[in-house]
């Protein structure tokens, strides 16, 4: 059995913008509030944190904060996955030398590749690096989907621990718990089938709702780990119309809609993501009231 690199809640976190780069005063904000608020880990430079947009020493600047600001207190996890395997192992080294505490790595996308290309990448990048690795499947947004029979051969390899599971097929969740067992552990890529996955085996979550609530959704998961069927599953339901209204639009779109409403000063997406519609917009603000977020 593998050590896992967290267990409960793990969030997605933004990254604060300004229109000269990062803020970082915000960011430690951030940071702070999740930590002092329960988070179980911190993702930073994911989808949720726009990595897609940020320069590569944008990219080393904000990881090497985040893991000088949090000083071990929680494990710092760094998105540093792509469709160039060899600047995958490079900034994943980087990463590693400034003491991440592990790697997320989604899929390649756009070029893609096969199941058996999917297998040499990851290989090629744990050969390398040698910090736990969750892989990431989200094929919405990469065209590539890693299937269970794939995870199964990538869970033979040592360091390769996890897999944020995004795909929405809980029957595909199902196959790897059933194929990897302890080998590899299962966090809900979706903040709506947070429960579903935990009651397949799953761990935890990799949360785009906990940048708002993460003692929320810490103590949903861990109610559900502990026994407490009743409360978990009134938490999942309680907290739906906010999800719903969070993934209304692209992602991070709305949550950082919603961190500027709760007065942190986030900025708004990079282009080619656009701030949130009127429409859109109060919508979230009415869910966020009725959880009194604001």
């Amino acid at each position: 059995m593998k050590k896992n690199l967290f267990i409960g809640c793990g969030t997605a976190l933004v990254t604060p913008f300004t229109e000269d780069g990062i803020c970082f005063e915000e960011l430690e904000k951030l940071l702070e509030f999740q930590i002092e608020q329960g988070a179980d880990a911190l993702i930073i430079c994911g989808t949720t944190g726009e990595a897609s947009t940020m320069s590569l020493e944008e990219k080393k600047q904000v990881i090497e904060f985040s893991v000088h600001i949090v000083h071990k207190r929680i494990p710092v996890i760094a998105g540093t996955g792509g469709n160039n395997t060899k600047s995958v192992i490079e900034l994943s080294t980087y990463a590693k030398s400034i003491g991440v505490d592990g790697l997320l790595l989604v899929t390649p996308y756009y070029n893609k590749t096969t199941q058996s290309g999917l297998v040499m990448h990851y290989s090629e990048i744990a050969k390398h690096v040698s910090l736990p690795i969750i892989l990431y499947n989200v094929p919405s947004r990469t065209g590539l989907n890693i299937t269970p029979e794939t995870c199964f051969e990538l869970s033979k390899i040592s360091n390769i621990v996890g897999i944020k599971e995004a795909s929405g097929n809980l029957s595909q969740v199902a196959q790897i718990a059933n194929l990897c067992g302890d080998n590899l552990a299962i966090y809900s890529g979706n903040d709506d089938q947070t429960l579903p996955i935990l009651s397949l085996g799953g761990i935890g979550v990799i949360s785009v709702l906990s940048n708002l609530m993460p003692k929320f959704v810490h103590n949903m998961v861990y109610d559900y780990l502990s026994g407490n069927f009743t409360l978990a599953k009134d938490a999942q339901i309680k907290c739906i119309p906010l999800i719903h209204s969070l993934f209304s639009e692209v992602n991070p779109i709305p949550v950082k809609t919603a961190l500027n409403l709760m007065d942190y000063k986030v900025g708004t997406p990079r282009l080619p993501l656009v701030p949130m519609s009127c429409i859109q917009k109060e919508t979230l603000k009415q869910e966020m009231k009725k959880l009194k977020l604001i």
